[in-house]
């Protein structure tokens, strides 16, 4: 199942896709129509999080290609939700940024509080799945020496298109577009750390709220955007999220 939130002549609702409609939710349909058209409808970031939490360095073959030791733990950090936008918006390229950079990740949302979750419970506190884009500003991250200035201008978390609830995550195709031209290509097989232990260690740290995303790292062959650029983050299972860049 398919769940998204979209705008329809202003009004801001959710609901289920099915093929080219949307079903809204019980508590919109008197107010919009029993189905919509996607066509009809401008989607939005398929959540809402009061916090994103990412992972750094995820997949063996990333770890490989930038000649790092395996993490014994996983490596995360946060994102505010001042960061997201949704499939379609753009991603505005600051002005005190050289080099901006993509990064195709499988996001998790979860479903519920959870807190001192294990990993053989952990899935059940899952909502669904959506891709996401980590998007970087490489000079500044370089320049500062950890990841907050760079991680974290407004527009540079894009989300969706859309949450897919079924779906297994231990082994999908991972692959990001820029201008068409395939970047990235991996599978989730390949993450270190999979869904059920990020979410035990995640939930050992912090409280994790309804609608509050988990994204699980990058695959190898990150690169650079410029203003003009479209990128597309897709994920086997779920479909594609396609952004644009602009200054």
């Amino acid at each position: 199942m398919k769940l998204v939130r979209f705008c329809y002549k202003d009004v801001v609702a959710s609901g289920v896709l099915e093929k080219d409609s949307i079903i809204p939710d019980n508590n919109f349909r008197s107010a919009i129509s029993s189905k919509i058209e996607i066509s009809d409808v401008k989607l939005l970031a398929p959540v809402e999080p009061s916090k994103i939490v990412l992972v750094g360095l995820n997949y063996a073959e990333h770890a490989r290609e930038l000649n790092m030791e395996i993490p014994l733990e996983p490596v995360i950090f946060i994102k505010p939700p001042t960061t997201v936008i949704g499939p379609g918006e753009k991603i505005v390229y600051p002005g005190s940024a050289g080099r901006v950079g993509y990064e195709a990740e499988l996001a998790i949302v979860i479903k519920d509080t959870v807190k001192h979750v294990t990993r053989e419970d952990a899935l059940d506190h899952v909502a669904g799945y959506t891709c996401l884009n980590d998007v970087t500003a490489r000079d500044l991250q370089k320049k500062d020496g950890q990841w907050t200035r760079s991680k974290t201008f407004d527009t540079f978390s894009p989300i969706g298109p859309w949450i897919e609830t079924e779906l297994d995550p231990s082994d999908v195709a991972i692959r990001s577009y820029l201008n068409g031209e395939l970047k990235q290509d991996s599978r989730t097989s390949d993450l270190i750390f999979d869904v059920p232990k990020l979410i035990e260690f995640i939930s050992s740290i912090m409280t994790l709220l309804p609608g509050d995303v988990i994204s699980t790292g990058t695959p190898p062959d990150v690169g650079f955007m410029n203003p003009g650029d479209e990128i597309v983050i897709e994920i086997e299972g779920i479909g594609r999220l396609t952004n644009y860049v602009v200054l």
